[in-house]
């Protein structure tokens, strides 16, 4: 069962790119690996792995390091699996099926905290609950924010006896945005950079008047207190590297250093990600990581809020993680 990030945004960028890497050279014992790839989608959660790609962050570790987009999480497991890319961006749920179906795979940290967004062109919606009778374009149907979306709506039906949202399910993101643009969509539920994307395309075509309601991390928040944080996505080591323990420490090191980096210059990270991916305008680029809360902590460090989140998902759809929490060799790095 795919359970996609859908952060592509249905776009339909180049398969890989590569970035020319320093000349330093390494004194360390290790062996440098002719070569590296990492991979992910066209989303926040990839940006810092671009960084480490063109700042030479792993030139110590490797002779050349590229970067594939990925397109939907049934792709990612294949690559993974035959060990065509080497670390990745994957939401939180995909290490853990992975793991319980067999596949010794390592997930080094969780580093995206809050990506679902709520945009509309109706002036009265503004928070979940407004959307009460309403049409909500969902361009997921299994994935991870279609498992978060039901349990966060059925919670506050529950509590308040509100009525049920009436989702209208789309191919893709692209095709929500599509509908939105036309006025032929009133609601829809966008993960970024795709919710900026829709927003600043609205601005420069002068379209129907949108605006960007409450994220689905923040009426989290507010329904479940005791559950506040939503480990949504991190970077994964492929089987073949999950016991390098050396490679995989150095790895999350980086990724932390260049999630900083992106975080402290968004505009400066949103001209690189437009280097490597030219469909993604900078504009809204630089708007999703400014309202990302992009926190790169250790798999180890985030396994409290990760087994939170499992043992939630298990209740209701245990297929996502396998059907069962994970073992303890899951977590890096």
């Amino acid at each position: 069962m795919a359970m996609s990030l859908c952060l592509a945004c249905g776009l339909t960028p180049a398969v890989a790119t590569t970035a020319n890497q320093s000349d330093a050279t390494s004194g360390a014992a290790h062996s440098k690996l002719p070569k590296l790839v990492l991979a992910g989608p066209a989303a926040v959660v990839s940006y810092p792995l671009l960084h480490m790609m063109e700042s030479g962050a792993l030139s110590d570790y490797a002779d050349e390091v590229t970067f594939r987009l990925w397109q939907n999480n049934d792709q990612l497991r294949v690559l993974l699996t035959k060990h065509e890319i080497d670390y990745s961006a994957t939401p939180s749920n995909l290490p853990a099926l992975m793991s319980n179906r067999g596949d010794p795979v390592k997930l080094l940290n969780i580093s995206v905290w809050g990506i679902l967004w709520l945009v509309s062109s109706d002036p009265t919606v503004h928070s979940f609950k407004d959307l009460a009778g309403k049409e909500l374009l969902m361009p997921f149907q299994r994935d991870l924010p279609a498992v978060l979306l039901d349990t966060l709506l059925n919670a506050q039906q529950e509590q308040d006896g509100l009525a049920p949202v009436k989702f209208r399910h789309t191919r893709d993101a692209q095709d929500a945005i599509a509908l939105m643009l036309t006025g032929k969509g009133e609601n829809a539920l966008l993960v970024e950079p795709t919710a900026s994307l829709l927003l600043w395309r609205a601005q420069q075509h002068e379209g129907p008047a949108l605006h960007r309601g409450q994220s689905l991390e923040t009426a989290w928040r507010e329904q479940f207190p005791t559950k506040a944080e939503l480990p949504q996505a991190g970077i994964i080591a492929n089987s073949k590297f999950s016991d390098n323990d050396e490679l995989n420490q150095a790895v999350e090191r980086a990724y932390a250093e260049s999630a900083r980096w992106c975080k402290n210059n968004a505009q400066s990270c949103a001209e690189l990600v437009h280097r490597h991916i030219p469909q993604l305008p900078v504009e809204p680029v630089k708007e999703a990581i400014e309202g990302t809360r992009l926190e790169s902590r250790t798999a180890i460090e985030a396994r409290p809020q990760l087994e939170t989140l499992y043992g939630l998902v298990a209740e209701h759809f245990p297929e996502s993680i396998g059907g069962k929490l994970p073992a303890d060799s899951l977590y890096g790095p």
